[in-house]
């Protein structure tokens, strides 16, 4: 392993779900030993502190089809920002949720960096859900359901547009792992979109090592490197059960460990999220302490 200059990025949101908590997850994972646990393996680390997020309480949510969707393109536009300005650098950056709605801004600001450069990126998105739905699909209207069409040009044009024009990646080099939780309204968004997507059927059909090969290479092919968005829920909700919306039948601890070995093994994981810790629904901070670990393997623990 390598050391390098990792900054960690909180962004303590919790104004894309109905369930309060996830905004703490931020301060879980720091409280976990993440900062520490990334030195002792030699990393530079250099936490950025937290972006601010109005709350719920203080804020009419608006449109019911677009929650708070002016608040979200707020925060998401300081994360983009301060995300493709901490790269420019070439330091590695993990950034920490809050709900999923904050990869809208973390993969914008990794993109617009690749783009800097002449370059493009692929996602390899770790879910239990594809996160898909626009405003049109959604049947809750919370945006954390909507990332990967935002990023995908296909969203709200306040979060479609952040830091230039869409698409931020392009759908062939994007890649889902985990999924199993798929809303009727937005299954043929997802058939439609381009993008490729291992199910836990395929995963328990190929195998997790066989599943994150391929994705690594289809979201590698051609672009500078792959930004990996790990929502905790991705995880089996008797190993992980602080998130936001578990969902039964998920990657073992083991597979979620393989996933992120793997991406630091393979030299082209070029940023990371954690999200959707949520310690109002945890035990013991079971799972900020596992996702903690996940950022340690995927930036180099190993086993011996």
């Amino acid at each position: 392993m390598t050391p390098r200059l990792l900054k960690i990025l909180g962004v303590p949101i919790d104004l894309g779900g109905n369930h309060r908590g996830v905004d703490m997850g931020p301060s879980a994972l720091r409280v976990a030993g993440l900062n520490n646990g990334l030195r002792s393996l030699g990393h530079d680390v250099r936490d950025l502190g937290n972006v601010s997020v109005p709350t719920p309480q203080s804020r009419d949510p608006g449109d019911p089809s677009a929650r708070f969707l002016h608040e979200i393109e707020g925060v998401c536009g300081e994360v983009a920002e301060t995300v493709q300005r901490e790269m420019a650098d070439g330091a590695g950056m993990v950034v920490l949720g809050g709900d999923h709605s904050a990869a809208i801004g973390s993969i914008s600001g990794t993109s617009a960096c690749a783009a800097q450069r002449g370059e493009n990126i692929g996602v390899i998105w770790v879910d239990a859900h594809t996160d898909m739905n626009t405003p049109e699909t959604s049947p809750s209207g919370n945006i954390h359901g909507m990332p990967v069409a935002c990023i995908l040009g296909r969203g709200p044009e306040e979060l479609t547009g952040i830091l230039g024009p869409p698409p931020k990646v392009k759908p062939e080099n994007v890649v889902f792992i985990g999924i199993r939780s798929v809303d009727p309204t937005e299954r043929d968004l997802v058939h439609g979109s381009g993008c490729h997507v291992f199910t836990m059927r395929e995963v328990d059909e190929l195998g997790t090592r066989r599943v994150m090969e391929t994705a690594m290479e289809l979201a590698g092919k051609g672009t500078a490197g792959f930004h990996l968005s790990f929502d905790m829920d991705g995880v089996d909700c008797r190993v992980a059960p602080g998130v936001g919306t578990p969902v039964m039948g998920g990657l073992t601890y083991r597979e979620s460990h393989l996933i992120c070995e793997m991406a630091h093994d393979s030299g082209r994981m070029i940023a990371m999220d954690l999200m959707e810790v949520n310690p109002v629904e945890d035990v013991r901070n079971a799972t900020a302490e596992l996702g903690v670990e996940l950022v340690l393997s995927a930036h180099g623990k190993k086993i011996l």
